[in-house]
């Protein structure tokens, strides 16, 4: 009866603020569908057996949250029925896999149940969601945020991550736990206020907890991790740098040896008007990072290496893209940006941009620990690496150099070389492969034809001896603003070894648009590969037939 009677209650108390809940409130959402509907392509080596009992994927999301004053709540509904071509099938299913609320103030912040978190660079701690991936490694759990005083702002963290649909249990996967700490001290320090001088300072810890049930080896059951970082600003100069530690960690990742891992992050950059160049250096050592000791895919980090080589956009520049690799990798990036002033024998009447950029990533060096372990053997410290020696194991190497040019008020251009090394055998698992080196170029015009209708064109070559061989790529598109574009594309790999899998990837485009909805059609087939969004990658099978993308929001 008491129950009853409070439920009574509530319901009646509800009904009488009901009406400031919702007026006062602001909701927002947004939805998002991409569907495949998959046909035979014998070319493609795709026939009705392979395709049998899949001819459709569908991956799907829609999120909602809720605000009111200084209350805030959300969730997610997924559904991967089933997942589209490329994405792990362990994403099959549907369901809500992240709820939170919150509440926030200017002094103390804090959540509860699913959320993404950041500290620095990401070298201890980074969770976020990949669409594009089928990635996800959310915490579910606790955050708290305080801001105690002007300039100081301290982070702490629990929780377990998502992975995939499975339920947490505390014998599998572990519990992550975090603390992060940052301090401008511009605004802390008195007298700093007005300096052209700036400077941030920060340091994180973060641990996991997983219960040691190995058979043969004697596991850490807690792993921790510290991280120190720094950002100064000085006029037209930024020095960011940051360290991390991790303590012995034995996994699938690294094949359960015993050493401590290390990563450092840094990057010098000037920029004025007109002209901007960055530096970059990465050293990475056994810094795989997950809540689960046992997984090696791309599931359950909980650190992030940042990549620091160029994010292309056009798609033979795009086809072998990196995959940072924790195990080990030290590179470095040199970007450098100038306009041609206005007015000049060569910058013309609306000047031109000029962009170059050079990225490498070696291997480190590893060293046996005595003369009767193996480099890397299970069960033991693994190896020794001095911290500044780079192995002659190349990786990756992009050379590439971009004109940006505007003609006249109806024609603009651009024009990119890029020289590719690229370790196919490492970063794609294809031992015994050849390294590939390639050779792409590519022209982009544009004709603004009116002030609505604009047509674009992309030319495309790529030239390599090695895996598929050449490549040629056009695509034309015709914009009518602000509503509809279509597109016509085709890639061609007319270099590969074997004739009959010379084949042409073309594609048909087409998509509308109104207000903050976007529906879009592609018929036409897609080239095996792998996509790669900051550093991580997944392989994309060869396919054939008509992709829908339909996304709203409000």
């Amino acid at each position: 009866m008491r129950k009853l009677f409070l439920f009574l209650l509530l319901i009646c108390s509800s009904s009488l603020f009901a009406q400031d809940f919702i007026n006062s409130a602001q909701i927002n959402g947004s939805f998002q569908v991409d569907g495949q509907f998959y046909r035979p392509d014998d070319a493609l080596g795709i026939t009705d057996s392979l395709i049998a009992g899949r001819k459709i994927g569908l991956n799907g999301y829609g999120n909602i949250t809720y605000t009111l004053g200084k209350f805030s709540a959300g969730m997610r509904y997924e559904a991967f029925l089933t997942p589209i071509a490329g994405f792990d099938p362990q994403q099959e299913g549907n369901g809500f896999p992240y709820l939170w609320a919150a509440y926030n103030t200017e002094k103390i912040g804090v959540t509860v149940g699913n959320f993404y978190e950041q500290f620095g660079n990401g070298l201890l701690l980074r969770t976020y969601e990949e669409w594009t991936l089928g990635y996800d490694n959310s915490l579910n759990g606790m955050r708290v945020v305080l801001r105690p005083t002007k300039g100081v702002t301290i982070k702490g963290v629990y929780g377990s991550q998502r992975y995939y649909w499975q339920k947490f249990e505390r014998n599998s996967r572990g519990i992550v736990r975090g603390v992060d700490a940052e301090f401008d001290l511009n605004e802390t320090v008195k007298g700093w206020e007005s300096s052209r001088v700036r400077l941030i300072l920060g340091a994180s810890g973060v641990s996991k907890y997983q219960r040691d049930a190995d058979p043969i080896y004697n596991l850490p059951e807690n792993v921790s991790g510290f991280a120190g970082r720094a950002n100064l600003m000085a006029g037209k100069f930024n020095f960011m740098t940051e360290y991390a530690y991790k303590i012995n960690d034995p996994s699938a990742a690294n094949n359960f040896i015993y050493k401590e891992g290390q990563s450092l992050l840094t990057s010098l950059s000037y920029s004025q008007k007109g002209f901007g160049a960055v530096l970059q250096l990465k050293r990475v050592d056994n810094m795989s990072f997950k809540s689960d000791r046992g997984i090696s895919g791309n599931a359950l980090d909980i650190n992030f290496i940042p990549p620091i080589n160029r994010t292309h956009s056009y798609s033979l520049t795009a086809r072998y893209p990196y995959a940072s690799q924790p195990n080990g990798e030290m590179g470095l990036q040199f970007q450098l940006n100038y306009k041609i002033p206005k007015g000049t024998a060569l910058g013309g009447k609306y000047g031109t941009g000029i962009a170059l950029n050079f990225s490498q990533v070696n291997d480190i060096v590893r060293k046996a620990v005595n003369d009767t372990t193996a480099i890397g053997q299970e069960g033991t410290l693994g190896y020794t690496s001095d911290f500044f020696a780079a192995s002659d194991h190349v990786f990756f190497r992009d050379f590439n150099v971009q004109i940006d040019k505007k003609i006249n008020s109806k024609w603009k251009a651009v024009v990119q070389y890029m020289n590719l090394y690229y370790d196919i055998a490492t970063l794609e698992g294809h031992p015994g492969e050849e390294a590939v080196k390639a050779h792409i170029a590519l022209t982009d015009i544009t004709w603004k034809i009116t002030s609505l209708k604009s047509l674009r064109m992309e030319l495309q070559g790529l030239w390599t001896e090695q895996d598929e061989g050449n490549w040629a790529a056009v695509m034309a598109e015709y914009t009518i603003a602000p509503k509809w574009f279509f597109a016509l594309a085709d890639q061609y790999n007319y270099g590969h070894p074997d004739k009959d899998m010379q084949n042409h990837y073309y594609t048909f485009s087409t998509g509308y648009i109104h207000d903050a909805t976007r529906i879009a059609l592609t018929y036409g087939r897609q080239s095996e590969g792998v996509v790669c969004v900051g550093g991580v990658c997944r392989q994309v099978p060869a396919s054939s037939g008509l992709t829908v993308t339909i996304t709203t929001s409000f």
